[in-house]
Order: C-alpha cells, then sequence, then structure tokens
C-alpha cells in the first residue's frame, strides 16, 4: 500500500474533503503554536528585559538583552522532553490526541505570560515564573510539530507529500505574520509608555481565542491512516524509543543536524532582526514590524513552494540548494539592513526567505520517509527538538553576543553561513528517501 487516498483522487487531482481537513488542521494548529513562540521572542527583543530583569537592565542593559533573549533558548532544552513523551504516547496512542494536548498546553502557559507580574510588583518571583512558563512552552513545542508533520504526510498521496508536508511547514510564517502584525498594530496604536506598561500583554492573551480555534478543527481531524494501519497489524511497539535508537539513532543524529542552519536563520528572522533595526540602527518600530510581517510572506510561499519542488527534484537536492542560498547570503544582507534604509531591511530580509523555505519546505516528508512507522513520532520529534536545541535555541543571544563583542554585524552573517554548511553536509549524507513505503 502506497497511498493513502482514493484512486479516483490521484487521478482526477481534486482533493478530497478528509485531506482538506487534515492539512487545515496541522495548518492552524502549527500556526498558533508558532504564533505563541513568535510572541515572546518579539516581546524578549523590545520589552521583557527592564520588565522582568530590572535589577540587571539598570545596571547593564547590554547583559540584559542577552538574559532576555536567553530565556528564549531556556525554553528548548525542554524540547527533547517534549519529544521524548509526546513521541512515545504518539506512537502508542495516536497522533491526534498529542496534537490536541500539545496545542492545549502551548496556549494556556502564553496566556499565563501574559498575566505574569513584574519584577517591581512581586520582585525575584517574576523571572522564575516567567523561565517556568517558558519551560512549558517548550515541552509542548516539543512534540507538536512531530505530530503535525506526521498527519500531513502520512494522509498524503506518495507523489505529493513533500506539498502536503509543507502545510505544517508554513504554519511557522503564518505565525509570524500574525504575531508582527499583531504587535504592529499595537504598537501603532498605543504610545510607547502604553506598550510598554500594559500593551505587550494583549497578543499573549489573545492566543486564548486562537487556541479555541485550533482546538475544534484539530478535534475534527481523523487519526492518521498510517497510525490506524499499524494498530489494525497490532505493530505498534511497545517501547518505541528502545526501538528507535537501536535501529535508528544515526537517522535521528543527521534529522538534528540537518535541522540547525534553517532553525538558527530562522530565529534572527523572528527575534533579532527587528531588535537590532530598532534598538542599533533607530529605525521606527511599527515600520520594522511591518517590514519584518511582509518578508514574513516570502518565506510562507518559498516554504510551500520548497514542498512542492521536492516532489520533483528530491528531498535532498531541494534542501541543498536551500542551504548552498543561505550561506552565500548569510554575509551580504547585513551591508543592506546595515543601510537603516527601511526598504533594503525589507530586501535583505525576503532574499534570504528564500533560502530559509527550501530548506524547511520538504523536512516533514523528508523526516517522516526516514523513519519505520512504529517509531517515526519519537524520531522525528527528538530530531526537531535536538536540532532546534543546536540551531535557533541561543542564535539571537549568539547574534547579540557577537555585536557586543565585535561591533560588527557581518560576522552575525559569517556565524549563520556556519550553521548552513554544517545542515548542508548533514543533509548530503541522506540517501534520497522520496517514495518510500510509510507504511513499514
Amino acid at each position: 500500500m502506497t497511498s493513502t487516498v482514493p484512486e479516483e483522487a490521484q487521478r482526477t487531482g481534486r482533493m478530497p474533503a478528509e485531506e482538506r481537513k487534515v492539512l487545515a488542521g496541522t495548518l492552524v494548529g502549527t500556526s498558533i503554536e508558532w504564533y505563541d513562540f513568535f510572541i515572546y521572542a518579539q516581546a524578549a527583543g523590545l520589552v521583557l528585559a527592564p520588565l522582568f530583569l530590572a535589577p540587571v537592565a539598570e545596571a547593564s542593559p547590554g547583559l540584559a538583552q542577552v538574559l532576555a533573549f536567553a530565556t528564549i533558548g531556556i525554553s528548548f532544552l525542554f524540547r527533547p522532553l517534549g519529544a521524548i513523551v509526546a513521541g512515545y504516547l504518539g506512537d502508542r496512542l495516536g497522533r491526534k490526541r498529542m496534537l490536541v494536548f500539545t496545542l492545549v498546553l502551548m496556549g494556556l502557559s502564553t496566556a499565563l505570560i501574559g498575566l505574569l507580574p513584574t519584577y517591581a510588583a512581586i520582585g525575584i518571583a517574576a523571572p522564575i515564573l516567567l523561565i517556568l512558563l517558558r519551560i512549558l512552552q517548550g515541552f509542548s513545542a516539543g512534540g507538536e510539530w512531530g505530530g503535525a508533520a506526521l498527519m500531513a504526510v502520512e494522509h498524503a498521496p506518495t507523489a505529493r507529500r513533500g506539498y502536503f508536508g509543507a502545510f505544517p511547514q508554513i504554519g511557522v510564517p503564518v505565525g509570524m505574520i500574525l504575531a508582527t502584525s499583531t504587535l504592529f498594530v499595537i504598537t501603532s496604536l498605543l504610545t510607547p509608555e502604553q506598550f510598554t506598561t500594559w500593551g505587550w500583554r494583549i497578543p499573549f492573551l489573545l492566543s486564548i481565542v486562537l487556541i479555541a480555534v485550533g482546538y475544534v478543527i484539530r478535534r475534527a481531524v481523523e487519526e492518521s491512516p498510517i497510525f490506524q494501519d499499524l494498530q489494525r497489524r497490532k505493530k505498534e511497539s511497545a517501547t518505541p524509543l528502545r526501538q528507535l535508537f537501536r535501529h535508528n539513532t544515526k537517522s535521528v543524529i543527521l534529522t538534528a543536524v540537518i535541522f540547525i542552519g534553517n532553525n538558527a536563520a530562522g530565529y534572527l528572522l523572528i527575534a533579532f532582526f527587528a531588535t537590532y533595526a530598532v534598538t542599533v540602527l533607530g529605525m521606527d518600530r511599527p515600520t520594522v514590524l511591518l517590514a519584518t510581517t511582509l518578508a514574513s510572506f516570502g518565506w510562507l510561499v518559498f516554504t510551500l513552494w520548497g514542498g512542492h519542488v521536492s516532489d520533483r527534484l528530491g528531498r535532498v537536492r531541494t534542501f541543498q540548494i536551500g542551504y548552498a542560498f543561505l550561506a552565500l547570503w548569510a554575509v551580504p544582507m547585513w551591508f543592506l539592513i546595515d543601510t537603516g534604509d527601511i526598504v533594503w531591511y525589507f530586501v535583505a530580509l525576503f532574499v534570504m526567505t528564500f533560502g530559509l523555505g527550501l530548506s524547511y519546505g520538504p523536512q516533514a516528508s523528508l523526516y517522516a520517509e526516514m523513519f519505520p512507522a512504529n517509531v517515526r513520532y519519537s524520531g522525528v520529534s527528538i530530531g526537531y527538538a535536538l536540532g532546534a536545541i543546536l540551531g535557533g535555541a541561543f542564535a539571537p543571544m549568539i547574534a547579540e553576543a557577537l555585536m557586543s563583542s565585535t561591533g560588527q554585524s557581518w560576522t552575525i552573517g559569517v556565524y549563520i553561513a556556519l550553521a548552513a554548511l554544517i545542515s548542508l553536509i548533514g543533509v548530503s549524507l541522506v540517501k534520497e528517501p522520496k517514495g518510500v513505503d510509510l507504511h513499514a
């Protein structure tokens, strides 16, 4: 069995209603998950340092900003734990249950951040509670992506796995567009003092509405046909983690390495560029957020296109093109950003999204095809989580440290180029898996 959709649907090219629901469910869910994450990343760059690290901010604003970016990375350290738990349960109980669980957990932790008292109100308890909620966000994010990716790819026709798998991927730029556009509206309507005092809480609290919408959509999606087939054949592993590391350790390592470059560059787009433009270059905050939002549409388009292209060129070749481009563009783009001109700022980010899209769109299909069905949720989730730690976890903090120590922004480009080259080598070690039987 090589396809999960009716033969008639493959012949006519019409997508069955269930497949449309699956794509909507994976897209909406991951968009909400990443909205939550991006709201925090943007807030870390704009307001969290003086609000939650007040004594440090007063003594050394630069150090406080580095520490604020470090709180982004702390949550990544708990992604593998979330991946292990969700992967284990996802391989035992099903993909759908884990999708709903991780969505609700992520949304609740985000909304609670919007209600946190600041350091001025409760002292040291404020940053402690903030870090605890970040840990919950990281835990839920660790299990979220694997379930969404597998729901999309395991429902897909064999010849369109890359395209279907790109839908949970475009949840990242969609989430970023939602986050930056929300911040753009709020910062445009409020004064800087109002935003710092209470306006920053609004996008966190809006997560409650988004979670309700995502919950309804995800509950309507049917369980993965691959998992249903496993249950019918009673092949689900009682110890998926033991099976995974006994037979698929190399694949876990490769999936982690492949993600490093994309995740590092992506998190600079998410959390660093806007802060740098506003605080270092003195550019207007609402205008910068608008330009960042518009550039994110490039990430969306190129990610979807990257998944589609991988169905023709193959997963490995598409990744190679994306990473080669990202490595070549990583340094030159800083000379455009440093002009302080909003048009060149937009161009620099938009062009970068071409490399980001081609090295992200095929990820779900590539990872799913690298693991057998009975350990697939665990394998893709753990590999993804480890890659996120090695790539994006501390990328904004590293970028801030490079700027503080060298005063040269292009050194950040060198860092991204090296990360892209590492991932390029990693994906080149993978034997092209396009078209393998996912039921095996």
